[in-house]
């Protein structure tokens, strides 16, 4: 199948895509500055780069609370650090911006020529620590098109963690629903992060697709990898490859301080 998937990564099986997680950004309390969220941000993006993977994604993954919306101090942070990482990798760069903010992400990748983004919630209505989510698909659509940005691939997860899916679509249901409205590549996750999704789940939903773009968007490792991709075409990978161990009561299970380590990403690379 000649998709967006495809024209990205160059393949259309095995593809590793690192995630960066940002610290705290401005207008949080925890914000270290931006020299030392830039400095992270690139020491991150050089462990994926020499271990090997296929393309980066880049988040405000601890801006606690999460807001469906961001403010403009989040927008401009995540447009100054994206603009370094896009200047310094070849690798294709995607964004996601937390909670469900399509808008800035298709806006960011936009102005910085990116290739994706991830939208946690386009076609089901979840239930979240933050308040109801409700997936708005057409509105998505009508804005990537607004902006002249349909070159951008949306890649959505399909009853994304961290919530709980209140819509009465089964999982196979939410995704045939997906791909109908737009949705470029299927990401199923696990219920939390660090948990992978069920290889009975990814069958399932291989099977209901046929030959769409499936990612596994949480828990993937080395020792999971080879398993999941018998259904799975990619895979968003962070926690699992960043040193040291689980930081007891980090909701994202490890601390924005801890770096992507780059053998970890190698290991993970030649476990597929």
């Amino acid at each position: 199948m000649d998709t967006k998937f495809k024209k990205i990564f160059n393949k259309e099986k095995g593809v590793i895509v690192g995630a960066i997680h940002f610290p705290p950004l401005l207008g949080f309390s925890e914000f270290p500055g931006f020299e030392i969220a830039r400095l992270n941000a690139l020491k991150d993006l050089e462990a994926f780069v020499h271990g090997g993977a296929d393309a980066i994604v880049f988040e405000n993954n601890y801006d606690i609370p999460h807001t469906e919306f961001v403010g403009p101090e989040i927008c401009a942070s995540m447009l100054l650090l994206g603009a370094e990482i896009k200047k310094a990798t070849t690798l294709p760069v995607g964004i996601s911006v937390l909670w469900n903010d399509y808008k800035t992400a298709l806006s960011i990748a936009k102005v910085l020529d990116l290739q994706f983004i991830r939208i946690p919630v386009f076609v089901d209505t979840v239930k979240t620590s933050y308040g109801i989510i409700e997936g708005k698909h057409e509105e998505i659509m009508a804005y990537r098109k607004n902006i002249q940005a349909e070159r951008i691939a949306l890649f959505t997860d399909i009853h994304v963690k961290h919530a709980e899916t209140v819509s009465a679509f089964s999982i196979i249901e939410s995704a045939q629903r997906a791909i109908t409205r737009g949705s470029d590549g299927l990401i199923v996750t696990g219920k939390w992060t660090g948990n992978a999704p069920t290889l009975a789940e990814l069958k399932s939903i291989r099977e209901a697709v046929a030959d769409f773009p499936v990612i596994c968007g949480s828990g993937v490792d080395s020792k999971n990898i080879h398993e999941l991709f018998e259904c799975a075409d990619g895979a968003i990978v962070s926690t699992s490859l960043k040193e040291g161990v689980r930081k007891q009561g980090e909701i994202n299970v490890k601390g924005y301080e801890q770096r992507i380590d780059e053998e970890r990403v190698r290991e993970l690379v030649i476990s597929i």
